[in-house]
């Protein structure tokens, strides 16, 4: 059986109870996983030390959180408390190493699944993503990653200019990636103050989802997507957001790939953080 999780965020033992409710083989099954392995939450380390175990059964796509820990690994960012336990495990140089291996997009185009954090850019085909995927991947995987990283975290671009860098191309393409949310319905420029679920009051400013973006190329597979908590597990025709705010003392979604009708299998997640 093929599973697609959403945005984890060091919850460990929420994750370990819903593998146990989908009957998780690593032997037999494949887990997607939509990004946000760590942080914020507090058992990364043992999240990172699980799915490195099982990683020939796990597919993951790079979160804004993964992102932020190879950050700190690199010395960019200064590290939390929930992020201290995995840099000073002695494993974790294997762990980093194995992370920054990972893409930003996986796809089975015989599912008919493509996956990615916070989504595929809403002016661009499977073409085009996967062509920008596979540079930013090398890039995160070069030698002069740290300093590319650095440039890439000093500034956002919420459009594509054709006319502009390869700079500023790959740092719109990552922030499409891994965070975006809401667009300028006339312009489709990337909104990324909002972070909070889609409203009226919104819509009426003229901020809408990405996927809903009217000038979006609309891709033959379905597009996974976490990173939005707030607008936690939905689902149409073309996208499927799994982020179901585990972190958030809400749930951890599980969504299978494969087989024939729609299966979904959730655990509520009391441990997280209290947003109350």
């Amino acid at each position: 059986m093929i599973w697609a999780i959403g945005d984890i965020q060091g919850c460990y033992d929420p994750l370990m109870r819903l593998l146990k409710k989908i009957d998780f083989d690593p032997e037999r099954d494949t887990l997607w996983l939509a990004g946000d392995l760590v942080n914020r939450g507090s058992k990364s380390r043992e999240v990172l030390e699980y799915l490195y175990e099982i990683r020939d059964s796990v597919r993951v796509v790079l979160g804004n959180h993964d992102i932020t820990m190879l950050a700190v690994w690199w010395g960019i960012k200064k590290s939390n408390p929930t992020l201290d336990p995995v840099l000073s495990d002695p494993r974790c140089e294997e762990w980093m190493q194995w992370l920054r291996s990972r893409s930003f997009m996986q796809v089975d185009l015989n599912l008919g699944y493509v996956m990615a954090h916070a989504g595929i850019p809403p002016e661009f085909g499977l073409g085009t993503a996967l062509h920008y995927n596979r540079i930013l991947t090398r890039r995160l995987q070069s030698d002069h990653a740290a300093e590319w990283l650095q440039k890439m975290m000093n500034k956002s671009e919420d459009h594509f200019d054709p006319l502009g860098n390869d700079l500023q191309h790959e740092r719109y393409m990552l922030s499409g990636f891994i965070r975006m949310r809401f667009c300028h319905r006339e312009s489709g420029r990337l909104d990324f103050r909002q972070k909070g679920a889609p409203t009226n009051a919104l819509r009426e400013k003229g901020l809408i989802p990405w996927f809903e973006c009217p000038i979006r190329k609309r891709l033959d597979q379905k597009i996974l997507f976490g990173h939005w908590s707030t607008l936690g597990y939905y689902e149409n025709d073309e996208v499927c957001c799994l982020d179901s705010g585990c972190l958030w003392r809400k749930e951890l979604t599980a969504r299978r790939l494969d087989g024939g009708e729609k299966e979904i299998v959730t655990v509520t997640c009391p441990e997280g953080i209290d947003v109350s």
